[in-house]
């Protein structure tokens, strides 16, 4: 009893924290159907309760009953990430009346009030003579262990690697979907990557997955039990056709041989290694229209804005904060914090900013808060100006401004220092009445002018000097304002460096992920920055030429862009944790370099 009270209790504290996954509705063909023969086809339902399933006939069959019902859940924890998943299969069994090619019909089931459609697929009856070819003149079957003889050839057919994008083409920063995915007609008991796929003029966002292979697919008229090797949502970086690389795999499959034992005959399972090469894949990337709009920073996708200042009251030498909130869809881990226009009376801290954002289908949702503390230096009537967010819709395929609010301010003077001891004494006593002097008064008759003292002059020439210097400095500040590109580039080093901070935080806990990710994206903000260009026009091959044509040695050039190389490479090499400190060194060389090292 005590068990099953804890047991309840683990379920309701965890339930809520649980992700559930993608809803999913797929079908099941039968493998080698033989005339005459009885087969089965299972619709299955992930991840939700179904209701008012439709099964359509299938020509060429006779349906003998179902559907036959059966449920299964499991729950995971990956990488700290607990999901939980259901299964609900719909099994039919039919009889092959007559040889061909039949097609299964779509099928249809309502879930979470919404309905899924599986596709339509095919499958093929034989003639009873097909029954008598010896298995190994027969195509390899997945679900037929005799047609996978030990010493068989594997073919490309029989096990491959494909490289699947959701789209054909797309815009600069423009989120696609990508899937590595396995198919095999073989069990396989090893896999090892040798070579991964190079995504070159992408940037990249993984999804956590636990590859296995669970599911049978149908592909070119074959059937094959597929795993999903990785998935991610990249974000092409430079307009043009732009190729993801094929990868490389040793793979081990196991084929079955037949011992004689006598009466009886087993099958011994057998290894046989070979060497596959995914495909390679390539996409069209269409630049983003110009003239792009003033303000526009490089979002691509869908988003909406939403600021609020704390507070209703503000008082001199109080922090206030003004939160700036920007959530939506697309490339929302690498848009930048915007540059709200304070007055020059307030003082301000460096922001702070938090990103959250997930994998969602083929794109990222998410959103990215960016809290602004200042202080007010002066009392009276103060504007927070406006800012204008602009970015680009690929489906609609315009740009978007979006404006926020002006937040006008009534600053009061704030509370004052409180008076110590000392400096009350001295008030009381300024505030008494002075004893009245009964002495000889013998007041001064010679009288000079003040403008014939030298001290007067000197005093007025050092005064003239400051203002002449407050004039000039105060013009400086107003077209340094005036030039928020210039205000950047000055403030690129900061900003890069406060980056890095956060990189060795994290190469400090030993999370080599996110170190590389933070230190990319340090590293292309930097130099967004420091080159006044989004990091949409950055690629390795222009960044070498703008630094040459802004002044900056080849060396620093190299410098840096070697370690953008490594950070990509290392996102995708096993093992690529013990670099970290090695990487992060090179990275702050490169940017100090940079500062210091100007032709």
């Amino acid at each position: 009893m005590k068990r099953f009270i804890l047991f309840i209790l683990l379920a309701v504290l965890v339930g809520p924290l649980t992700l559930r996954a993608e809803v999913s509705f797929t079908v099941k063909p039968p493998t080698r159907v033989y005339e005459g023969q009885r087969f089965p086809v299972t619709f299955r339902l992930s991840n939700a309760e179904g209701s008012d399933l439709k099964v359509s006939q299938i020509n060429g069959c006779t349906l003998l009953y179902g559907p036959s019902v059966s449920t299964s859940h499991s729950y995971q924890v990956i990488n700290g990430r607990e999901s939980s998943n259901s299964v609900t299969e719909y099994t039919y069994y039919y009889k092959a009346d007559k040889p061909g090619t039949f097609t299964i019909p779509a099928a249809t089931v309502v879930a979470d009030g919404k309905r899924y459609s599986t596709k339509a697929v095919t499958f093929t009856i034989y003639d009873t003579d097909a029954a008598n070819t010896p298995a190994s003149q027969r195509p390899v079957d997945v679900n037929d262990v005799d047609t996978q003889a030990a010493g068989r050839r594997v073919n490309s057919d029989d096990v491959f690697v494909r490289i699947i994008l959701s789209k054909s083409s797309a815009y600069e920063q423009e989120a696609i979907g990508c899937t590595i995915k396995l198919y095999t007609k073989y069990s396989i008991s090893s896999f090892l990557p040798t070579r991964q796929p190079a995504f070159d003029g992408f940037l990249i966002q993984e999804v956590d997955l636990q590859p296995s292979l669970n599911q049978v697919e149908t592909y070119n008229g074959q059937n094959y039990m597929t795993a999903i090797l990785k998935k991610c949502i990249i974000f092409p970086q430079k307009s043009g056709k732009l190729t993801i690389n094929s990868g490389n795999y040793d793979i081990s499959v196991v084929q079955y041989d037949n011992v004689n034992m006598g009466m009886f005959q087993v099958r011994q399972p057998k290894e046989a290694k070979i060497k596959v090469n995914s495909n390679s894949a390539s996409i069209n990337i269409l630049p983003l229209p110009q003239p792009q709009p003033e303000g526009f920073a490089g979002a691509v996708g869908t988003f909406k804005v939403d600021s609020r200042l704390v507070g209703n009251s503000f008082r001199t030498n109080d922090p206030a904060t003004l939160i700036y909130t920007i959530s939506g869809t697309g490339n929302i881990k690498y848009v930048k914090e915007p540059v709200i226009d304070f007055p020059s009376e307030f003082e301000q801290y460096t922001p702070k900013s938090d990103i959250q954002a997930t994998v969602q289908g083929n794109d990222v949702t998410g959103s990215m808060t960016v809290e602004y503390t200042f202080v007010p230096q002066s009392v009276g009537d103060f504007t927070i100006g406006s800012d204008k967010f602009v970015y680009f819709n690929p489906q609609a395929k315009q740009y978007v401004t979006l404006n926020t609010p002006t937040y006008p301010i009534k600053v009061a003077k704030g509370v004052s220092a409180p008076v110590t001891a000392d400096q009350k004494d001295v008030e009381n006593k300024n505030s008494d009445i002075r004893h009245i002097y009964l002495g000889d008064k013998n007041p001064a008759k010679e009288h000079s002018m003040v403008v014939l003292q030298s001290w007067y002059w000197f005093l007025y020439l050092g005064l003239l000097i400051i203002a002449i210097a407050l004039i000039v400095m105060n013009r400086r500040n107003t077209r340094l304002n005036a030039d928020i590109t210039g205000r950047k580039t000055a403030k690129a080093s900061k900003v890069a460096r406060r980056r890095l901070k956060a990189a060795e935080g994290f190469m400090k806990a030993g999370d080599s992920d996110k170190f590389y990710e933070e230190m990319l994206r340090a590293l292309w903000g930097y130099l967004s920055d420091k080159l006044a260009m989004p990091v949409s026009q950055l690629s390795r091959d222009n960044i070498s030429a703008t630094l040459s044509s802004k002044g900056y040695s080849e060396e620093s050039a190299e410098a840096i862009v070697s370690v953008l190389d490594d950070c990509e490479m290392a996102r995708y090499t096993p093992d690529s944790s013990s670099r970290m400190d090695s990487v992060f060194e090179r990275g702050v060389n490169a940017i100090n370099q940079l500062e210091s090292n100007r032709k």
